[in-house]
């Protein structure tokens, strides 16, 4: 029994256990099993994930594939470009200013190779940069501007170089479709985006104004009358070998300015030096004598005080009296006897100074003074001249009566004559364009008085002995006053002339006043007048014969335009009035 017992010990001893194996084949199953479930939820995670992926792309595909691509280009572009500045329009909504996206080309010298080539290449091309500066820079090694403020052809031609060491950084540049026509005017801003001239100087913060971006800043100007201004003066210049003119036209009732022209002017688009006196605006800043203009605030100031009346004869007027040291005198034969209207109208500077004696001095320099003219007046341009200031000594009286010895800038002498005609109210010259006007009435003068200026006035250019005859075109009713003025350099008067002549029109309802100054104008005998029925040449230099005949040619051709701006205010208010 022992025996049995041992020899089942040692045969158990050496034999694997069932037990023992079942439990790990059965656990490696369940590994199995749950490694399995595992790969499986991987699969289907990964499987929703690019399944939710393709679903977007398509409906994003589908979404694209439907749009226009002129509107997803033009949302790009508005993406990445916002103007600094606001758009710049005349009264018509016409654009005379806009930012665009513009470059400058510079140079990383280390990056050219060929340093030789890059300058023949420069020379060629850009001739006008100096080749010992781009030499010099190249030499330097550092970082420099080649060009700033590319044009689209010089763009095109540095871009086409192909030249790697040339690098294009973006920037914002201000364009003036016009070109030359409003230099006076709009002025310019620099490369930091700052105005510093003209409207662009003046209303520089209003320009920059972001939250207006949209909304083009409107300006009084007329485009249309800009350009045929400007071309009138252009051929005055050439006609009568002057060398400056200058225009301006502008709504009596509301100091809206309508175009003002300086010559000689400039391209606003090209940064060319305009230091020189020449290009000087001469409506708001030069500052002149303007001669017999004055005769019209004389006698205007004699009538509101009732000291004459237009008929009022005066008596015995010398040919010429002795004034302090000086001797005043006429520019032609005159009459004796002159009644005031024709003092006016056949332009008698001894009358005017005796019509200026009658008034006294310290209400003549309170009636100047009044209608703006002996101070700076108010403008939206910083280049706005300061009248000369002179002393009232013996004889300053007459000799202002008449426009000597006083000087004004042209854009004063047009206001004044605005509250001439307009029914005696001072108006501000004013440039922005307002949709409502706020018109502070100051009276310098009675309406009566006005409207006798006016019948005056109209005299000036109507009568067979009237100085403005050639301004008399059919249907529009002109009235005006010459101004011819010797030029004063350092002291002492030359012969060389500056004529004026400042017209309102029509003088059934005076609306509008144009000022056309001629500076140092010739003789003309090679033009053909139509004077007073009759073709003449004349080698006469007065007012009469240029800055009036330069003024009719204007009016002739401005005048359709502003009455059909008329007939369409009259047709819109009646309309108004009858709904």
């Amino acid at each position: 029994m022992k025996k049995k017992s041992r020899k089942n010990k040692n045969f158990n001893k050496n034999q694997k256990s069932f037990y023992f194996e079942d439990y790990f084949e059965t656990n490696l199953k369940e590994k199995n099993k749950s490694k399995s479930f595992i790969s499986e939820d991987r699969i289907y995670i990964l499987f929703f994930f690019f399944f939710c992926l393709i679903t977007i792309f398509s409906i994003k595909i589908t979404s694209i594939s439907f749009q226009e691509p002129k509107f997803l280009y033009s949302k790009k572009s508005n993406d990445n470009f916002l103007p600094l500045r606001r758009d710049i329009t005349d009264r018509n909504g016409d654009l005379i200013s806009r930012n665009i996206r513009s470059y400058h080309a510079a140079v990383k010298p280390n990056l050219i190779k060929d340093k030789d080539k890059f300058l023949l290449n420069m020379k060629l091309n850009f001739p006008e940069i100096s080749q010992d500066w781009i030499k010099k820079k190249l030499l330097n090694g550092k970082y420099f501007y080649l060009k700033k403020r590319l044009s689209v052809e010089e763009e095109n031609k540095i871009f086409l170089l192909g030249e790697k060491g040339i690098v294009f950084e973006s920037m914002q540049s201000r364009i003036y479709p016009n070109a030359e026509l409003y230099s006076h005017i709009l002025g310019q801003i620099d490369d930091d985006n700052y105005g510093i001239s003209g409207v662009e100087k003046y209303f520089d913060n209003e320009l920059k104004d972001l939250k207006k971006i949209k909304e083009p800043f409107q300006l009084t100007l007329d485009t249309n009358l800009q350009y045929l201004i400007k071309k009138e003066l252009e051929q005055s210049m050439e006609d009568f070998k002057a060398i400056g003119a200058a225009g301006l036209l502008m709504n009596i009732q509301t100091g809206e300015v309508l175009s003002l022209v300086s010559l000689p002017d400039y391209n606003i688009n090209l940064r060319n030096d305009i230091s020189h006196s020449d290009y000087t605006n001469k409506i708001t800043k030069g500052v002149f004598e303007l001669g017999s203009i004055f005769k019209t605030f004389t006698i205007a100031l004699a009538l509101e005080k009732k000291l004459l009346s237009p008929d009022t004869i005066i008596k015995n007027i010398p040919k010429n009296i002795k004034c302090s040291k000086y001797i005043i005198s006429e520019h032609d034969e005159l009459p004796k006897d002159l009644s005031v209207e024709e003092i006016l109208v056949r332009s008698s500077n001894i009358g005017s100074a005796m019509i200026a004696k009658e008034i006294g001095e310290e209400s003549y320099k309170g009636f100047l003074n009044k209608l703006k003219l002996m101070s700076t007046l108010e403008f939206e341009l910083d280049e706005v001249g300061k009248p000369i200031n002179f002393r009232w000594d013996k004889c300053k009286l007459e000799t202002v009566s008449y426009g000597h010895g006083i000087t004004t800038t042209p854009l004063q002498a047009a206001a004044a004559y605005a509250a001439m005609s307009n029914g005696g109210y001072i108006v501000k010259p004013n440039l922005r364009l307002n949709k409502i006007p706020n018109i502070k009435k100051e009276r310098v003068i009675s309406n009566e008085t006005s409207r006798e200026i006016n019948l005056m006035l109209r005299e000036v250019v109507a009568s067979k002995h009237g100085t403005a005859s050639l301004a008399d075109v059919f249907g529009f009713n002109v009235g005006g006053k010459t101004g011819t003025a010797k030029k004063n350099f350092y002291g002492k008067y030359s012969n060389k002339k500056l004529n004026t002549f400042i017209s309102v029109f029509p003088m059934y309802e005076p609306n509008y006043v144009l000022l056309i100054l001629l500076d140092e104008p010739k003789p003309a005998p090679q033009l053909v007048y139509d004077y007073r029925g009759q073709k003449i040449t004349t080698k006469r230099n007065e007012s009469g014969w240029n800055s009036v005949y330069v003024a009719g040619k204007i009016i002739k051709k401005i005048g359709p335009i502003l009455a059909i701006n008329n007939d369409e205010v009259y047709n819109n208010h009646v309309v108004k009035k009858t709904n």
